[in-house]
């Protein structure tokens, strides 16, 4: 079994979050030792910065701003990350990049610890540059380029995202595409006949209505206000429209949107919780500008939920060939418009397009399937000299 050194995220909740408390509870399901290193300032000012305790399979990193999108750590940090990683004396590092400072200089570090070096990159993208959005994020991929053509292996969700960064200069040898994966007994639809208590106590907070459903940070480039008003030039009847997350603009969207079929949910922290949210849902709706791989979207089709999402980094990827419904980033509120109305009217094609989605899951994106190609990047660079790998 391989020791790995997760160098990842734990708090705000985001995508980044999801998927590195994810994948390194199923690593440690199949045997290996993880330590997940995280940026998160000491409790107790008096006591030691990092913890690394016999029981405690976690450290802890200071930092001055942490966001759910950027990091910028302490000046201390990259010291502290030295020495937790020559106590540690991982076979891997890996890490999630969390948007850092810390991630330029990983490379170095880890070279001369002489530890292989995989990353995660995962920040939004539309590859089609058709907003301002996107072109901020094209800078984002500009910048971390160079630095990824250091890492021994860049693991990225799609083709897409993939030629991106090799057009950017990043060696198409370094790179592996590994699409995100859920857990498909987790993240399952009801079972009518049984319904968990969870799933009672979300149907008795938003009553009978059929759900349409929003999971995600409330931001500009999630695009949010156009599903928004959409919603307000659809006829919803006897249906709601259920925004779960938080984020800038949550204020700003409720004092426009305070409209009786909008549900605005806030931040669920509980997982059980959200799983019966996309278990009530008959929609799930995601009008990104920019995305990576998104896992709402995923863990919405492992549920059953019919699912519109736009073609957004690697989301219409997804959702192609009968999945899904894919929208262009451009023109989001027109294209709802006429599309909300029809999926409101006809329940039959949502329940069908509900199975599709969960079926195009177990096809191709389940976290055995990603645990699977991680474990093979694993074993690659294990096999080889500091020197073959770099």
């Amino acid at each position: 079994m391989v020791q790995i050194a997760w160098l990842g995220k734990k708090s705000p909740f985001c995508g980044n979050v999801s998927y590195g408390l994810s994948t390194t509870e199923a690593l440690r399901n199949r045997g290996h030792q993880t330590h997940f290193i995280h940026f998160d300032n000491p409790r107790d000012p008096e006591s030691p910065a990092t913890s690394l305790l016999a029981n405690d399979p976690d450290v802890s990193l200071p930092y001055l701003v942490k966001s759910q999108v950027y990091t910028i750590p302490s000046p201390r940090a990259q010291r502290e990350l030295r020495e937790s990683l020559e106590r540690l004396k991982p076979d891997i590092v890996h890490a999630s990049l969390t948007l850092s400072p810390l991630d330029f200089r990983l490379p170095e570090l880890c070279q001369q610890l002489e530890v292989p070096l995989v990353a995660t990159f995962h920040p939004p993208f539309d590859a089609g540059l058709r907003n301002i959005t996107a072109g901020t994020q094209q800078l984002t991929y500009q910048l971390y380029a160079p630095a990824l053509a250091k890492y021994d292996r860049v693991i990225v969700f799609s083709e897409l995202q993939a030629d991106v960064l090799v057009r950017l200069g990043v060696p198409e040898s370094r790179l592996v595409v590994i699409p995100n994966g859920v857990d498909i007994n987790r993240w399952s639809p009801a079972i009518p006949s049984c319904p968990s208590p969870m799933l009672q106590n979300v149907r008795e907070r938003i009553g009978t209505k059929r759900i349409f459903l929003y999971v995600g940070r409330l931001a500009t480039e999630k695009n949010v206000e156009a599903l928004l008003q959409a919603w307000r030039i659809a006829d919803p009847g006897d249906s709601c429209l259920v925004i779960v997350g938080d984020g800038p603009l949550r204020s700003s969207l409720i004092n426009q949107y305070d409209d009786a079929s909008v549900i605005w949910w806030g931040y669920e922290p509980d997982q059980s919780t959200r799983i019966a949210l996309m278990q009530c849902a008959e929609v799930f709706v995601l009008p990104s500008l920019v995305e990576g791989l998104s896992l709402a979207l995923l863990e919405a089709m492992a549920c059953g939920t019919a699912c519109i999402a736009t073609d957004a980094g690697a989301d219409g990827e997804v959702l192609n060939d009968g999945a899904g419904i894919v929208l262009s980033t451009q023109g989001v509120t027109s294209q709802l418009r006429t599309l909300l109305p029809v999926l409101l009217e006809q329940p039959v094609l949502t329940a069908e397009l509900g199975r599709k989605a969960r079926e195009r899951v177990l096809d191709r994106y389940t976290i055995d399937r990603n645990i699977d190609a991680i474990e093979t990047v694993y074993a690659s660079l294990l096999t080889q000299s500091p020197v073959q790998a770099a």
